[in-house]
């Protein structure tokens, strides 16, 4: 009886060493798929951001967990600092200086200054000369020429106006005679013209020239009246050749002159 129990012993011995082995198989390939199922489950929840793929061998350790963004987080940083880079370099400077901006607070551009004509200067007012003669009452009326009156010469031209009127010098010259002379002519002015002639105004109201009195055409010499032997207020003019009374008409001697009385 022992026989047997040696035999079965002896079996049981020979087939030992495969047993073990067939189990070893068959756990390794459980332990695969229970890691493949677990990392299935680990993507799914993380939604595909970040996966780690855990596959470990019999006797070998788990590799460590891979971030499949880290490559694109790592191109994301460079681009930024290449960008931070580029932003904080030194610019050279151009061949042209740009154009400065214009001012803020300008409202319209500065108008620029264009040459303008200088004005023409305006032409000088040019006077007339003074005429060298003049009538001594203008605008009066003639009451008398110069001729026979009465039976006797009537040796100038009478101008009448209101009383008053101012009398003119008939040319420019040198008083020689101011006053009453008793002579019938009452208030009157002789006038040497320094040209051989002298003029005489009789008859004044009143005289505002004296003896040695430098005068000018026009200028006023005295006032129209009724002195001496006078009828009423008038101007007797007389006009005297070479010398003192030697009287010619004043008419013809004034038209020669450019001046015209109604005589």
């Amino acid at each position: 009886m022992k026989v047997p129990v040696q035999e079965a012993s002896s079996s049981q011995n020979e087939k030992i060493p495969d047993a073990p082995a067939r189990h070893r198989r068959r756990a390794s390939t459980g332990r695969r798929a229970t890691y493949l199922v677990l990392g299935a489950v680990a993507l799914v929840g993380l939604g595909f951001g970040g996966v780690s793929v855990a596959t470990a061998d019999h006797g070998t350790p788990a590799p460590a967990a891979v971030d499949f963004d880290a490559q694109a987080r790592a191109e994301d940083a460079a681009r930024a600092d290449r960008s931070v880079r580029e932003s904080t370099a030194p610019v050279t400077p151009s061949a042209t200086p740009a154009s400065p901006s214009p001012s803020p607070t300008a409202a319209s551009p500065t108008p620029t200054r264009t040459a303008t004509a200088k004005p023409k200067p305006k032409p000088k007012k040019t006077v007339p000369p003074k005429p060298a003669w003049v009538i001594p009452m203008k605008g009066a009326t003639i009451t008398s020429c110069y001729g026979p009156r009465w039976g006797t010469l009537h040796a100038g031209i009478d101008f009448a106006m209101p009383a008053g009127t101012p009398i003119h010098a008939a040319a420019g010259g040198t008083v020689v005679k101011a006053g009453d002379a008793g002579d019938g002519y009452g208030n009157s002015v002789f006038i040497d013209h320094h040209n051989g002639y002298l003029t005489h105004y009789g008859h004044q109201s009143r005289l505002i020239v004296s003896v040695g009195d430098k005068v000018s055409a026009g200028q006023v010499i005295g006032y129209e009246g009724a002195t001496g032997d006078a009828t009423g207020p008038h101007l007797h003019f007389e006009v005297h050749q070479g010398a003192m009374w030697n009287q010619i008409d004043p008419a013809q001697f004034l038209r020669a002159r450019g001046i015209d009385v109604a005589c």
